[in-house]
C-alpha cells in the first residue's frame, strides 16, 4: 500500500477490508511503501515460503510492481483496489463491498492470467507508444492526488495542443506496420472501463495489438471520441491483431509506457510470459464490473465527458502551473 500517494479515505477503506480478513482468519501482515520500488521489493521478500498470498493494495501502477517482485515464485495474487483507474479490477469484476473484497482475498479461487514482458519489465494490462505514452510520461503525480481521474483530463488535453505527427514501426507476423500510435493490450478495458480490445482476455496467452493508423489532432480526436462511445475497434483505420510478440521501433528514444509507468524505451521487443501468474478474481458467475456502467445512452454519456474535460481544463489548468513550478 503507498499511503502518502492516497486520499485519506482509502486507508480507512484499506483497514476496513483487512479488519474483515482478519475475523475470517487470516494472518495478515501489512507492509507500507515509502518510495517507488518499495511494493517490488516486498513481494520479492515474500516468495521465500512464509506466506500463502500476496495482496497488493493500490492502484494498477502498485499492481505492477508486485507482479514484478513476484518473478517466477509461485504465490497467488489478490488485490485491493485503490488507485485512480483500477482497470485491472474492472477487468476482473471484483466487488466494492469490502466483506465481498475480504473474503475473495482470504478464501478466493486462484486462476492462471498471462503476463508479458517490456524492457525487462513484466506488465498485466496494456502496454503503448504514441499518444498513449506521451499522456502518462506527461501526468503531474501530486495533481494526479488532488484530483483523480482529471489529471488524465488535463494532460490529454496538453498533448493535443502539443501533438506532433509522427510514424512508428510494428514489426508482427512478418509484416511491418507504420502506425501513429499503438496499444498492446492484454485485457479488454483501457483507461478505466473504456474498451479498446474487445476479444482480448487475461487467462487468452496472446496479445492485442491495437494500431492507430491515422496521425494529427484530428485523429486523436477521433480515436478518443469513438472510445468515449465504445466503437473504436470499428473504425477503419484502426487495426487489431493477435500475436504472441512484436518488435517497436521509430523515433530512437521514444517512451514506451505499461501499466501507467514509462518502463522502457525504442527500440522494444514485447513477448507474452513464459509462464502464468496465480491472480485471485471473482468467478465467472460473480464478477461484476468495479464501476457500475452509466444507465445514459451512449451519446449522452460522451457529452456528459466532453463536459467535463472542458470544466476540469477549466479548474485545472492554475493547478497545473503552479505544480509544474514546485516540479520543474
Amino acid at each position: 500500500m503507498k499511503p502518502e500517494r492516497e486520499p485519506a479515505d482509502r486507508p480507512l477503506r484499506l483497514h476496513r477490508i483487512l479488519a474483515h480478513c482478519r475475523r475470517l482468519g487470516a494472518v495478515v501482515v501489512l507492509r507500507e511503501t515509502t518510495a517507488r520500488g518499495d511494493a517490488e521489493a516486498f513481494a520479492r521478500e515474500a516468495g521465500d515460503g512464509v506466506f500463502d498470498a500476496v495482496v497488493a493494495a493500490g492502484g494498477d501502477g502498485t499492481i505492477n510492481e508486485v507482479v514484478n517482485g513476484l518473478g517466477e515464485a509461485d504465490l497467488p495474487l489478490a488485490i485491493l483496489p485503490l488507485g485512480t483507474g483500477n482497470v485491472l479490477a474492472n477487468e476482473i469484476g471484483l466487488p466494492r463491498d469490502a466483506a465481498r473484497l475480504a473474503a475473495l482475498a482470504a478464501l478466493g479461487e486462484a486462476r492462471p492470467v498471462w503476463t508479458a514482458s517490456v524492457g525487462g519489465r513484466r506488465f498485466l494490462m496494456m502496454a503503448g507508444i504514441g499518444f498513449d505514452a506521451a499522456v502518462v510520461a506527461g501526468i503531474d503525480e501530486g495533481l494526479k492526488r488532488r484530483i483523480g481521474k482529471l489529471a488524465f483530463v488535463k494532460e490529454i488535453l496538453a498533448q493535443l495542443w502539443q501533438h506532433r505527427d509522427g510514424r512508428y514501426r510494428v514489426s508482427c507476423g512478418g509484416v511491418d506496420y507504420l502506425p501513429a500510435s499503438a496499444v498492446i493490450a492484454k485485457g479488454r478495458f483501457y483507461a478505466g472501463r473504456f474498451v479498446l480490445a474487445p476479444a482480448a482476455r487475461l487467462d487468452d496467452p496472446a496479445l492485442h495489438l491495437v494500431l492507430f493508423m491515422r496521425s494529427g489532432r484530428v485523429a486523436v480526436l477521433r480515436y478518443l471520441l469513438a472510445m468515449l462511445l465504445g466503437r473504436v475497434h470499428l473504425l477503419p483505420d484502426v487495426r487489431i491483431l493477435r500475436t504472441a510478440d512484436l518488435r517497436l521501433s521509430g523515433p530512437e528514444g521514444a517512451l514506451v509506457e505499461a501499466d501507467g509507468d514509462i518502463v522502457a524505451t525504442l527500440p522494444a521487443t514485447i513477448a507474452l510470459a513464459d509462464r502464468p501468474l496465480r491472480l485471485i478474481q471473482p468467478g465467472l458467475a460473480e464478477a461484476r464490473p468495479y464501476s457500475e456502467p452509466s444507465s445514459l445512452p451512449r451519446w449522452r454519456r460522451a457529452s456528459a465527458i466532453a463536459r467535463r474535460v472542458a470544466l476540469g481544463w477549466a479548474a485545472t489548468a492554475p493547478h497545473s502551473a503552479a505544480s509544474s513550478r514546485r516540479n520543474p
